[in-house]
């Protein structure tokens, strides 16, 4: 009996050892809803996830930077590397997550074709959202961009605006408000998600499949070696996670594993 009462504190010691408790910093909509399901799957691996949700891109990066939280799951590549170079933030991707293609939105014509001269097209603000807009309207052939831009052209490298279109930058989150003035926007799956929208269903063009925009679980440089990393992304990359977003996606959100 003493053996075996040894034995189960031993066990308890051990499972107290191996727990961790850890702040994950997200975006509304998907994001959030995805991190709470990964919680429910990490919990009994051990590693208790407090979702703390933020509504805009700029803050969870900086929070990240300052220790406020140990991860986020918010943003693609191509923006944690704008990020790192313009605000010198030490952090590193440590997994992939979703894809989560743009959408163009109208709630004045169902058709592109139909897109009026001097047309207003509302886009983000950020270099790597707003220049991912720019370039789903080249793939839509509306515009074409100056050569040599890369992934985030602004609307000063646009090339050739046949229609005129006027561009108007504002604030990712602010876009679906912007449906009742401009002619289209060309929102982030999260916030036409968050905001009631269908990207299958309510889109009048969406971005191509093979988007390099995939979105990463990010931490600071120097912990990507601590356990809790590898698993926050065991938990993300299990077969409950992958069910749970394609069932209630239903396509919209494309898992990357």
């Amino acid at each position: 009996m003493l053996r075996l009462t040894t034995f189960v504190s031993a066990l308890a010691l051990s499972t107290a050892a191996m727990a961790e408790d850890i702040t994950v910093g997200v975006s509304p909509g998907e994001h959030g809803e995805i991190m709470e399901k990964v919680a429910e799957v990490a919990e009994p691996l051990g590693l208790t996830i407090e979702v703390i949700e933020f509504s805009d891109y700029v803050v969870p990066n900086q929070a990240l930077a300052d220790g406020d939280l140990d991860a986020n799951s918010f943003q693609h590549r191509p923006y944690l590397e704008n990020q790192m170079t313009d605000r010198g933030f030490a952090l590193v991707e440590v997994g992939t997550t979703i894809t989560t293609p743009m959408g163009v939105y109208s709630d004045r014509i169902e058709d592109l074709a139909d897109l009026p001269e001097g047309a207003q097209v509302a886009i983000p603000n950020d270099p790597t959202n707003g220049g991912r807009a720019l370039l789903i309207l080249q793939d839509l052939g509306i515009i074409t961009l100056t050569e040599g831009t890369g992934l985030v052209p602004s609307p000063l490298d646009i090339a050739d605006n046949p229609k005129g279109l006027r561009f108007l930058e504002l604030d990712a989150a602010q876009l679906p408000r912007t449906l009742a003035d401009a002619d289209i926007a060309i929102i982030n799956t999260n916030y036409a998600l968050a905001s009631g929208l269908s990207p299958r269903g309510d889109s009048i063009a969406m971005e191509k499949a093979d988007s390099p925009y995939v979105n990463i679980l990010v931490v600071q440089e120097g912990r990507e070696a601590e356990p809790w990393v590898q698993t926050l992304v065991e938990a993300y990359q299990s077969p409950e996670v992958k069910a749970f977003i394609d069932e209630k996606y239903e396509g919209a959100v494309i898992t990357s594993w």
